[in-house]
């Protein structure tokens, strides 16, 4: 796959009208992996210009500021703040909420401003300016419920816009009971995804699948790297994994246009 990296582009003299920010887990995850494919097959199916940093990309800090590390967390923001800013970055598109909620809300105020997009938000924009379109009918009549990301929810206020992508593949969607500002969190959220759950009767995950198994379910759409290992591992706790799979948006979108 054709992906430039920054230094490339600024080698050519070139300066990208996009930067993806991979994320951790997008770059590091072998299930995350296949979301990032998605998006970067999107996004040359639209012929959008964009690099990543590459091996320049660290951390965005989200994780160790959530879990009460701030010293640590500035140390990795204000390196790649240093970098941002060195490349002239003016926008910044992410498939992961942690870091679109951390590059929007808290790079501001260490010097770094961005424009700062989810990737459902400028999938979005690329369909309204007319250099994206949902072909495909391969998903037509599927049953799909979609859970809402914490930071990408609750945390931003973005709640239409996957639902606007999900409603353009033809599926037959099915809020789950908690949805949109009551959503329940898949328990990834606040660095949680890096520690065992505390003691009690049921994990997080557990009970967030058993909200999306109640809709019935052959997909559980999602926007969130994180989201989908949780909801994932739900699934095969509940022993459904042969009738039911965990999709990005994005795959989902690659998937209906045959890319």
């Amino acid at each position: 796959m054709n992906v430039p990296t920054m230094a490339d582009m600024m080698a050519q003299g070139k300066q990208p009208e996009v930067l993806f920010w991979v994320g951790a887990a997008g770059s590091y995850d072998d299930r995350a992996k296949k979301i990032t494919k998605s998006f970067v097959k999107i996004l040359h199916q639209a012929n959008v210009d964009f690099a990543v940093l590459g091996t320049e990309e660290s951390s965005t800090g989200d994780a160790a500021k959530r879990a009460g590390n701030e010293f640590l967390f500035q140390m990795q923001a204000m390196t790649n703040i240093e970098i941002l800013n060195a490349y002239e970055v003016k926008t910044i598109v992410t498939c992961d909420p942690h870091s679109f909620n951390t590059l929007k809300n808290e790079y501001p105020s260490l010097g770094g401003k961005y424009k700062v997009y989810h990737h459902t938000q400028y999938i979005n924009k690329l369909i309204a300016d007319g250099r994206l379109s949902i072909e495909g009918e391969n998903l037509k009549g599927k049953r799909l419920t979609y859970h809402d990301p914490c930071y990408l929810g609750r945390a931003n206020d973005v709640y239409e816009t996957p639902r606007d992508l999900i409603r353009r593949l033809g599926v037959k969607s099915t809020e789950m009971k908690r949805n949109k500002s009551t959503a329940l969190c898949c328990g990834a959220g606040g660095a949680q995804m890096f520690k065992e759950p505390e003691k009690g009767d049921m994990d997080i995950n557990i009970l967030r699948t058993k909200d999306a198994l109640e809709t019935n379910p052959e997909i559980i759409a999602t926007g969130c790297p994180y989201c989908n290992t949780m909801m994932t591992d739900g699934v095969k706790f509940h022993l459904k994994e042969d009738s039911i799979v965990v999709k990005d948006i994005a795959e989902l979108i690659a998937e209906a246009n045959n890319l």
